[in-house]
């Protein structure tokens, strides 16, 4: 595909108008302020006239629980203790292998519909979440989180066997769309005998490691407590697990010595300001951690606790959150906060090669209108497209080079069939209950 006379978000966070962008298979082989000659230009086949676009990288989710669709809305105005224990865990226990298939791929309708083209991702049903992520040409990191609260051998632990057969199964399957990571659920559904061996899964395997961390205040003062007086980060990197790349979710509340360990471990933190500020846990002091020279990518956690996958208006309340905790309205730039949505979400999945419009680059693209009312006037395009933009202006996603959304058509889901799927599967849930 050849992007014709399109602004576009350059690999410097730049807004640059009128250029000409191709895509060749799962590639991005030409960016130019000039037009390929006619030769060139018919090797790339379909035009697409950019007259009031925007061309973008596409977004990575860093965080979320793709099964959790089947939730949304169910679990409202609780605390997490609470939203866990009285709503979602008994829920889950309820959720099988076709409701997850069926829920995931709603997510991933969501995900393109918005601009989310990969998602890391931590849940069961790994061989349902990576076949709906399959047939609906996204990409996942799936982690199947590994939990204990006996104190047993982790080799006999279920959960800790589907994360290990799972690594096995399917990491670089289908030309790398799907990895996998290792991943613990937390410190406190775990004990250090399983972050451990969960550590020493992802040296085994070299991939990367996906866990939640310090999401709420009681979560980290209960931590100090079992702990000696180490927080989560100071534990879990005693116990070996930032040995590995690692996505840490949340990160709400640290010290100054956490945000050192995660410098030093090269540790990237996803933030997920929606659901953090619903289920009132905090804001994570994103100025800080940019400061401290911290990765920082952005996560929509599950739909249970943010309701939607709208990444742009998980964007704007980033920089807004981000503003508000440091009390400064200057502490984020615009190309930090849009790095964080692409470059640094497509990095902490080990996806080097992705997340910027550039020569050699996977081709994860989105087309966003710049001609709604919402996108005007036009004072700084960058400053449009985090507080002004809507994932409903986005019109056309590709990953790899493959468009999976055009104008409200989605070319590999059947989205009728898909709710239709989702509201059967979650009455027989509830009918259960």
């Amino acid at each position: 595909m050849l992007f014709e006379k399109i602004g576009i978000i350059n690999e410097q966070y730049e807004y640059v108008p009128d250029m000409y962008v191709g895509t060749l298979g799962n590639r991005i082989v030409y960016v130019s302020d000039v037009a390929p000659d006619e030769a060139h230009a018919a090797a790339l086949g379909e035009r697409y006239s950019g007259a009031g676009r925007v061309l973008m990288p596409a977004f990575y989710n860093a965080h979320g629980h793709s099964p959790m669709s089947l939730l949304r809305g169910y679990g409202e105005n609780l605390p997490l203790d609470r939203w866990l224990n009285e709503k979602i865990f008994p829920f889950e226990a309820k959720m099988y292998r076709k409701a997850a298939y069926w829920a995931t791929l709603l997510t991933m309708a969501e995900s393109v519909r918005t601009g989310i083209v990969s998602t890391t991702d931590m849940y069961n049903f790994v061989d349902d979440i990576v076949r709906a992520v399959s047939e609906s040409g996204t990409k996942v990191n799936i982690g199947r989180h590994v939990v204990d609260f006996t104190g047993g051998d982790p080799a006999d632990n279920v959960t800790f066997q589907e994360m290990r057969q799972s690594i096995l199964m399917y990491d670089g399957f289908q030309d790398g769309r799907i990895r996998t990571d290792a991943s613990l659920h937390a410190e406190y559904t775990s004990n250090e005998r399983t972050v451990r061996a969960v550590a020493d899964a992802a040296k085994e395997f070299d991939v990367r490691v996906h866990v939640h961390v310090a999401e709420t205040a009681k979560e980290t003062k209960d931590c100090m407590e079992r702990h000696g007086g180490e927080t989560p980060v100071q534990y879990l990197a005693r116990c070996g697990l930032f040995d590995q790349p690692t996505t840490a979710a949340h990160c709400v509340w640290l010290t100054d010595e956490d945000r050192d360990i995660l410098f030093e471990k090269g540790v990237t933190v996803a933030s997920n300001p929606v659901s953090n500020m619903k289920l009132v846990n905090g804001m994570c002091e994103t100025a800080k951690l940019y400061d401290r020279g911290v990765r920082v990518a952005i996560g929509t956690d599950s739909v249970a606790s943010n309701n939607s996958l709208n990444f742009f208006e998980e964007i704007k309340v980033f920089a807004l959150s981000g503003k508000m905790r440091a009390n400064d309205p200057a502490a984020l730039t615009p190309a930090q906060i849009l790095r964080s949505a692409s470059r640094e979400g497509a990095a902490s999945q080990g996806r080097t090669d992705c997340g910027l419009i550039k020569e050699g680059y996977r081709a994860d693209l989105i087309v966003v209108d710049a001609t709604a009312p919402n996108m005007h006037p036009v004072h700084s395009m960058l400053n449009n497209l985090i507080y002004s933009a809507s994932g409903s202006d986005v019109v056309l996603t590709m990953a790899d080079g493959a468009v999976l959304y055009d104008r409200g058509e989605y070319k590999t889901i059947d989205l009728e069939r898909v709710k239709y799927e989702v509201e059967q599967a979650r009455n027989k849930i509830l009918l259960s209950l």
